[in-house]
């Protein structure tokens, strides 16, 4: 068994970044993966696994998904969820939805309880309901650090009429793309692979990123890898980040570490950044990123967690009994 985990990528100071505020994110990742992995070692499913790992990091403030999730331009928070099964290839998606408290979970419904893949906005939020999911006040999502930083970026904006042509810095949150992301085996040799994000601070109304996409942000198939994929958005789109890898994996013969490395590399090439977490079939991972950073961690049969922030090796850590 294995799960891997992501927290978002992106321009991480370790200059920045107090001891504190280190220790209150190396926390909850230890959480998350503790959630995912006490699933697998009851002999759960893989798909299970990563909705309990992403639900602990959607539930936390750190992050930008769930409650910690960014601010669009008009100062609404727009979530976007995805799920695959490695052993079927289902998958469900959910987008631009802002009252489900967990939209990983609408993502699972989507793919369980509906013969569509992805829907977005109220019909999302409809479905979630009829399906008994939790919904929210939109107030639940709310942080004062996220709003400080839409009202940062739309100060930095020009001013611009119509709103078609926000300079690239109104979109940019460089310091805290917090996408989070998970893959998983279980014992029974299936992969799954789930994403969740709030997008992009300052976003226009309506944008959806790779997060929802599947083959983008997220893709599982028993056969290659599993995948989820953290960074700028438009540019793991336009590359299809997450079915590149599994495709280097499973016609290329590539490792892992090599097939995120060259998916990187092309997304690169179009202007993108940001990090991948790949785990194939026989428990083999990578945590790949071109960025300063990735909130990124891994947990195995052993039971041992490994969590890193910035570049460099992951350190061991005692995870926390489960709940």
């Amino acid at each position: 068994i294995r799960l891997v985990i992501h927290g978002g990528a992106g321009t991480i100071d370790r200059a920045r970044l107090s001891a504190e505020r280190e220790a209150e994110y190396t926390a909850a990742l230890a959480i998350a993966l503790a959630a995912g992995h006490a699933v697998l070692e009851r002999g759960g499913s893989s798909v299970d696994a990563v909705i309990a790992a992403i639900t602990v990091m959607e539930d936390s403030p750190l992050f930008n998904a769930g409650r910690g999730a960014v601010f669009n331009h008009e100062g609404r928070n727009e979530h976007d969820a995805s799920i695959m099964d490695g052993a079927t290839r289902g998958a469900g998606a959910v987008a631009a939805v802002g009252v489900i408290r967990n939209p990983i979970r609408a993502a699972e419904a989507v793919m369980r309880h509906s013969p569509h893949v992805m829907l977005t906005g109220a019909g999302a939020e409809a479905f979630a309901r009829e399906q008994g999911l939790e919904i929210v006040d939109p107030a639940w999502f709310r942080t004062e650090e996220r709003w400080r930083q839409l009202q940062k970026a739309i100060a930095a904006q020009r001013i611009v009429r119509d709103h078609d042509a926000l300079p690239e810095s109104a979109y940019r949150d460089d310091d805290k793309r917090g996408t989070v992301g998970a893959v998983a085996l279980d014992r029974h040799g299936n992969l799954a692979a789930g994403t969740s994000t709030g997008g992009l601070t300052n976003k226009r109304y309506g944008r959806i990123g790779d997060s929802p996409v599947i083959g983008a942000g997220t893709w599982a198939d028993n056969r290659s890898v599993a995948v989820s994929a953290t960074g700028t958005g438009e540019m793991f789109i336009r590359s299809a980040a997450s079915h590149t890898v599994a495709e280097l994996v499973r016609l290329a013969g590539k490792t892992p570490a090599d097939a995120a490395d060259a998916t990187l590399a092309e997304v690169a090439a179009i202007g993108g950044d940001g990090g991948l977490i790949v785990l194939d079939a026989s428990g083999e991972y990578a945590m790949r990123f071109n960025t300063s950073g990735m909130y990124r961690g891994t947990v195995g049969e052993d039971g041992a967690g490994w969590i890193g922030i910035f570049g460099g090796p992951e350190r061991r850590i005692s995870l926390p009994v489960a709940p």
